[in-house]
C-alpha cells in the first residue's frame, strides 16, 4: 500500500541506488537488440566546482533527451567526466597555500602539483555525486577526467599533430596577460567590467615644417590610458575624416618622451571617439598592433609582466600602472599638454578566473594558427551538418570565428597538460585539452569500439558564454582528427539570471544553490520546476514558486495512483501497448484517450524541436486537468456501476502518463511504476516502451 503524502527524502536515495543496480545507464547492459545509438558527451564541470543552476538546468536538459531516447530503444550513451580547470584549480590551492603564509614559488613545481591532486582528491568528485542527487543518468563506468592518463596522451597526441603539420608555433606576439595567475590568457577567457573612468585630451605638437596647416600647431589625442601614450609610435586618423585631411604625413613630437612618431590615416579608427585623432600603441593594444603591421611601426613595450613601467623616463621607470597615471597626467598639465579631462565610462578587462585587471603585451608564447581551422569549422555549420538551436546562435560562432586571431595555446602555471616538448615549463590552455572532449573521452587517438559505436555524438546541450570557448574548437578538432562533426545539434540552454534578472553569483548573495532546492522540494520537482521555465527567451529569470508548483504537481500523481490501486486491489493487468478507441467505451474513456493520443504526438514534437518547457506544460495540463480533473471523477461512477472496461482504462492513461513524464521526473515516476499491478511489466521504467502516436 502506498504511503499517503510522497516523500522525495525517503524515496530518491533508494531509487537511484536501484538504477544503479539495474546497470542501464551502461549502454552495454541495457535489454534487447538496439541497433540505433544516441550519444551525449556531459559539458565537463570544473572539479573545483559544485553544482549551481546552470549545470542542474544543463543536466536536466540532457537527461530528459538520453531517457527519452532510451525508452525509444536506442542505445543510449551519457558520457560523464570534469575538466581539471588549469587557472581555476591553481587559484584554489594557492589560496590555501596563502592562509599558510605560503606560495606555490615555496614548494617547488613537484610538491605543489601533489598538492592539487589531493585537493582534487578530496574535492574533485563532488559536483559528480551532485548530479547523481538530481537524476543524472550518466554512464558512470565511463566517467573520464581531462587530467587521466589516457586523456592526457589524447592531449600529447594533438599537440604534435599540429606541431608536425605547422600549426603550432612558438613566437612573440601580444597576448592577454594576468599579473596575478602570472599567465597568458586567450581572447576569450577575457571578462570585461564596466567602470567609471576618465578620458583625458593630450596635446600632441607638430612638428615645425612649411604646409597650408602651419598655423596648426598640435594635435588633440583623446585616450582612457594615458599611461600607455610613453610607448606610441603613431597618431591615427581616418582617412574619411576631413578634420585631419591636411594631417596625415606629417610628425608629431610624443609629449613627455620628445619622440618623432608620424600621423597615419587608417579607416580602423573610428571618428565618434574622442577627437578623432587616437594614439598607437602596439605593444599594448591589439588593434593598434594590427595598425603597426600595415604601416610598419615600431612596437615599443612600456608595461611588463609585473604591471610595471620599463622602457620609460626615470622619473616613471618601475612604476605601477597606476601609480604611473597618476605622474603622467601630472606631468602633462604641468607643461601644457592636458586639455581637459572627460568622465568616460572604460570596459576594464579582467581576467576570468581571479578577477585581476589584465595587460595586454608582447610575451613569447605557443599558437595554433587558426585561419584553415576556422574555414571548417564555419563550413560544418553553413552547410547544415552540425545545426545550432535556436539558429540564431550561429551569428556569434561565425563573427568570431571569422574574425580569430591565431590562439595563444600556452599558459604560465603548473597545473595543467605540460607543452611535451623539452625544456619548456608552460602549459596547455584547458580549452585545448576540453577541445577534444566528445571524441578523447571515448578513447581517441586509439580506435576503440566506444568511438566506433557512439562518435559522433548527437547532441550538445551549453550555454551561449562558451559558443567560442569551446563549441566552436570542439567542431574545428573534430573535423580535423576524426575528419567529422562532434555533434550534429547544438542547443543553447537558457542563462539562468535571478528574478529580477540579475547574474547568479554566490559572492554577490544572489546565487541559488539547487541542492537546498532539491533538499527543500525534491529533485523532481526541482527539475520539472525549471524546465517548465525554459522557454524562447534566452534569459531564465528564475522563479521559486514555480518549483513549488512542481512539488504539488508530483503529489498530484502520488493523490491520483492512490486512487488508481484503490480501484484495483489484488489485480493484475495486462495492459496493452495501445489502447484502441471503440464504440464499446464510454464517452468519457473515448475522450480521455483522445486526449492521451493528442498529448502524445504534441510531446513527441515537443521534444524533438527541443522545446523542454511546453513539453513540461503540455504534460502537466493533460494529467491534472484532463486525467485527474475529468476522467478520475468520471471513473468514480463508471467503477460504481460496475463498467468493465473503467478500471482498465485508468490504469492504461496512468500508465502511459508516468512514461511520457519519467524523463522530466524520474525518480516518483519510477516508484510508482514499481507498485503497478501489471503482468507485462519491466525491471525498470527507464526501459518501458516511449509512447508513439497511436493509430486510431
Amino acid at each position: 500500500m502506498m504511503e499517503k503524502v510522497y516523500d522525495p527524502k525517503k524515496v530518491e536515495d533508494k531509487i537511484y541506488q536501484f538504477w544503479l543496480k539495474t546497470g542501464f545507464f551502461n549502454p552495454d547492459k541495457l535489454p534487447g537488440k538496439r541497433k540505433k545509438k544516441f550519444s551525449i558527451a556531459l559539458p565537463p564541470p570544473n572539479v573545483t566546482g559544485s553544482l549551481h543552476m546552470g549545470h542542474a538546468l544543463n543536466a536536466t536538459i540532457q537527461d530528459i533527451l538520453i531517457r527519452q531516447k532510451r525508452m525509444q530503444g536506442f542505445k543510449t550513451l551519457w558520457i560523464p567526466g570534469t575538466d581539471h580547470a588549469g587557472i581555476a584549480t591553481q587559484v584554489k590551492v594557492e589560496k590555501e597555500l596563502k592562509k599558510e603564509g605560503k606560495t606555490r614559488f615555496d614548494l617547488g613545481r613537484e610538491k605543489f602539483l601533489e598538492r592539487v591532486w589531493d585537493w582534487v582528491k578530496k574535492y574533485g568528485g563532488i559536483i559528480l555525486e551532485q548530479f547523481k542527487k538530481l537524476g543524472c543518468s550518466l554512464d558512470w563506468s565511463r566517467n573520464r577526467f581531462t587530467m587521466d592518463e589516457k586523456y592526457c596522451e589524447a592531449v600529447n597526441y594533438a599537440f604534435w599533430h599540429y606541431y608536425k603539420k605547422g600549426l603550432i608555433y612558438k613566437g612573440k606576439r601580444l597576448i592577454n596577460w594576468c599579473k596575478r595567475c602570472k599567465s597568458s590568457l586567450s581572447d576569450l577567457e577575457v571578462e570585461y567590467k564596466k567602470e567609471k573612468g576618465s578620458l583625458w585630451y593630450v596635446k600632441y605638437p607638430i612638428k615645425s615644417q612649411k604646409s597650408k596647416a602651419k598655423s596648426q600647431k598640435y594635435v588633440v589625442v583623446a585616450t582612457t590610458r594615458p599611461e600607455t601614450m610613453l610607448g606610441d609610435s603613431a597618431v591615427a586618423v581616418n582617412p574619411k575624416d576631413k578634420r585631419y585631411k591636411d594631417f596625415v604625413g606629417k610628425v608629431a613630437i610624443l609629449p613627455l618622451v620628445n619622440r618623432e612618431i608620424p600621423i597615419i590615416a587608417d579607416q580602423r579608427v573610428d571618428i565618434e571617439f574622442g577627437t578623432g585623432a587616437v594614439k598607437v600603441t602596439p605593444a599594448h593594444d591589439f588593434l593598434d598592433y594590427e595598425i603597426s603591421l600595415a604601416h610598419k611601426l615600431p612596437q615599443i613595450q612600456v608595461i611588463n609582466e609585473e604591471g610595471k613601467m620599463i622602457n620609460v623616463p626615470k622619473e616613471f621607470e618601475d612604476l605601477d600602472v597606476f601609480e604611473a597615471r597618476k605622474k603622467i597626467v601630472e606631468r602633462l598639465e604641468k607643461e601644457g599638454f592636458l586639455v581637459k579631462v572627460e568622465p568616460y565610462e572604460v570596459s576594464l578587462p579582467i581576467c576570468y578566473r581571479c578577477e585581476e585587471i589584465l595587460e595586454v603585451l608582447p610575451s613569447e608564447q605557443w599558437f595554433l594558427k587558426m585561419e584553415k581551422l576556422a574555414k571548417e569549422a564555419i563550413k560544418a555549420v553553413k552547410s547544415g551538418k552540425v545545426k545550432f538551436v535556436p539558429k540564431r546562435f550561429e551569428k556569434i560562432y561565425f563573427d568570431w570565428l571569422s574574425s580569430t586571431r591565431d590562439w595563444c595555446i600556452s599558459r604560465q602555471i603548473w597545473w595543467g597538460h605540460k607543452i611535451p616538448i623539452e625544456g619548456e615549463e608552460a602549459v596547455l590552455d584547458t580549452w585545448f585539452s576540453s577541445a577534444l572532449w566528445p571524441f578523447a573521452t571515448l578513447g581517441w587517438p586509439k580506435k576503440t569500439k566506444d568511438l566506433k559505436k557512439f562518435y559522433p555524438t548527437d547532441v550538445l546541450v551549453t550555454g551561449r558564454d562558451i559558443i567560442n570557448l569551446w563549441v566552436a574548437r570542439m567542431v574545428f578538432s573534430s573535423i580535423e582528427f576524426l575528419k567529422k562533426e562532434p555533434f550534429k545539434y547544438v542547443f543553447i540552454n537558457p542563462t539562468v539570471l535571478t528574478k529580477e534578472g540579475k547574474r547568479m553569483s554566490k559572492s554577490l548573495g544572489t546565487g541559488i544553490d539547487p541542492m537546498d532546492l532539491i533538499e527543500k522540494y525534491g529533485a523532481d520537482a526541482t527539475r520539472f520546476g525549471l524546465i517548465w521555465q525554459v522557454k524562447t527567451g534566452q534569459d531564465l529569470r528564475f522563479d521559486e514558486s514555480v518549483i513549488q508548483m512542481g512539488k504539488k504537481f508530483c503529489n498530484k500523481i502520488w493523490n491520483a495512483t492512490r486512487y488508481t490501486l484503490l480501484q484495483i486491489p489484488n489485480l493484475k493487468f495486462q495492459i496493452p501497448k495501445e489502447m484502441k478507441i471503440s464504440r464499446k467505451l464510454t464517452k468519457a474513456q473515448r475522450e480521455i484517450l483522445k486526449a492521451l493520443k493528442k498529448t502524445i504526438k504534441t510531446v513527441n514534437k515537443n521534444l524533438k524541436d527541443f522545446e523542454f518547457g511546453k513539453a513540461a506544460e503540455n504534460l502537466y495540463h493533460f494529467f491534472w486537468h484532463q486525467f485527474c480533473d475529468k476522467y478520475i471523477e468520471e471513473s468514480k461512477k463508471e467503477i460504481k456501476e460496475g463498467n468493465p472496461f473503467a478500471k482498465k482504462v485508468l490504469l492504461y492513461v496512468l500508465l502511459k502518463s508516468l512514461i511520457l513524464l519519467h524523463p522530466f521526473i524520474p525518480f516518483i515516476t519510477e516508484e510508482i511504476y514499481q507498485k503497478l499491478p501489471l503482468k507485462n511489466k519491466k525491471t525498470s521504467i527507464m526501459i518501458e516502451d516511449w509512447p508513439t502516436q497511436p493509430t486510431n
